[in-house]
């Protein structure tokens, strides 16, 4: 397993005021955000009568091919969302891929959640207890089943209500067949973005989905606010008062290098990062050498501030793929082998190795062990995040606290265990500096803003 945090999931959807082919720009923006989901992709079109979906395990093009898409063509699309997955809560099963849908008094609904809701077990249980059925074991479909258990309601003020009971980190498009919501937690801690098509609006994860899409960026949603189009225009109702602390491995891994998150460009942050980390932590050292592609940006700051010249000293084979199943340590050593091979740059050099997150260790050192190999004198590892202590509960699979190298670990200890030279981490201040704003920072500090699942209960739903 590649040692890093895992992907959350990427949402998306289409709302115009005339017919489109929503399915074809539903998976064009799906491929913009292929980076925060790699197990399953779906998507779900409505022509005003028809609600249609399509989903599976897989990349988006494994899933998507012109057979599924023609599918999706209804003649009269207007509306439709879309999502691709690593399951955080619920196995990574085909049933439990999104969007997810549901018959309702509201007529049939379908949703795509990036997150987690950390009440999530308590409600369902409640629900289950009055009579709900559940067909799939995420979370998510404790929201849909809330929003259709208030009858009484038109869909907005369900929706509203709902976001008003559940506590995480989470963001959402949801669609009946005529409407399309999207709604922020209240702390902001996953992204959402609004775009300007020209008859119509885009909600995504991220704007490069945006850009893709031709459509013109036109803000976040708020924390705490639920948007909807009504009439043609884009309506709003802030529904919980915002409290921002948006998730800082945003900006530190997650994104993409163009995104711009609440103001913030990621690719600027990270350098920034970076230029942190060197007045943190400078090295003796004659060359900077990034882990590709995670730890470019920051490697490109500490440069900038220290003088020193920027090599790529280990080189990504593109066509190393995603191994699904990796059951040994040879394997996952293996498949590092098969990812990054160090080149000639650091031959007789002492180096800096600058990546942006250490999780278990295991990949840090594999990378330590092959520069040396390679002929590296010293590498000094340098990471442009805090050592990640904790686990999350708002949609990144950080892995178990007892597989967490710094919750076991010294910085000493992990230091030997990597075989590097040196190792320093960002402070949690470097990380605020450089993004600017109040940020989450649980996985460092274990200081939960948006609440963490009673003591003593699992977050999933089923693991």
């Amino acid at each position: 397993m590649w040692d890093k945090p895992q992907e959350e999931c990427g949402v998306l959807g289409i709302w115009s005021a005339k017919p489109l082919d929503v399915a074809g720009l539903l998976h064009l923006g799906l491929l913009a955000l292929q980076h925060r989901g790699q197990e399953a992709a779906g998507i779900a079109v409505s022509d005003g009568k028809e609600l249609v979906v399509e989903k599976d395990l897989g990349l988006v093009n494994q899933v998507f091919d012109e057979v599924r898409l023609a599918r999706l063509r209804l003649p009269g699309a207007r509306v439709g969302i879309a999502h691709t997955r690593y399951s955080t809560t619920g196995s990574n099963l085909r049933f439990n891929a999104q969007p997810l849908t549901v018959r309702s008094n509201k007529g049939v609904l379908a949703i795509a959640h990036n997150g987690n809701f950390v009440n999530a077990k308590p409600i369902r249980d409640r629900l289950l207890g009055e009579g709900a059925v559940f067909q799939t074991t995420t979370d998510t479909e404790v929201m849909v089943n809330l929003i259709a258990k208030k009858a009484h309601l038109p869909l907005v003020e369900a929706t509203a209500e709902a976001m008003r009971e559940l506590m995480g980190g989470f963001s959402v498009v949801l669609m009946d067949r005529k409407t399309l919501l999207a709604l922020r937690d209240k702390n902001g801690v996953r992204p959402l973005v609004i775009g300007r098509l020209e008859e119509g609006y885009v909600f995504a994860s991220e704007p490069p989905a945006l850009n893709l899409l031709g459509a013109e960026f036109l803000r976040d949603v708020r924390p705490g606010e639920l948007v909807y189009v009504e009439g043609g225009e884009l309506q709003s109702l802030q529904v919980l008062p915002p409290e921002p602390t948006p998730c800082a491995f945003e900006w530190i891994y997650f994104a993409r290098p163009d995104s711009i998150l609440d103001g913030v460009e990621s690719y600027a942050a990270r350098v920034r990062m970076g230029m942190e980390l060197f007045r943190e932590a400078p090295a003796q050292a004659e060359l900077v050498v990034p882990v590709p592609d995670s730890g470019i940006g920051a490697a490109v700051g500490y440069a900038r501030a220290s003088g020193l010249p920027l090599e790529f000293g280990l080189y990504k084979s593109p066509y190393a793929g995603r191994t699904f199943i990796q059951p040994t340590q040879e394997m996952r050593e293996l498949k590092t082998r098969m990812k990054l091979s160090p080149t000639s740059a650091v031959l007789g050099k002492r180096v800096v190795l600058v990546d942006d997150s250490i999780v278990r260790g295991t990949t840090s050192r594999h990378i330590v062990r092959m520069l040396k190999e390679a002929g590296a004198l010293e590498v000094h590892m340098r990471i442009s995040s805090p050592p990640i202590r904790f686990p999350c509960y708002y949609g990144i699979d950080t892995a178990a606290r007892k597989e967490l190298i710094a919750a076991e670990k010294s910085l000493e200890e992990i230091r030997a265990y990597i075989g590097a030279d040196s190792l320093a981490f960002l402070s949690e201040e470097g990380v605020r500096r450089a993004i600017g704003g109040p940020v989450c920072l649980a996985c460092f500090n274990g200081e939960y803003p948006a609440g963490k699942p009673e003591a003593g209960e699992k977050l999933a739903l089923e693991v």
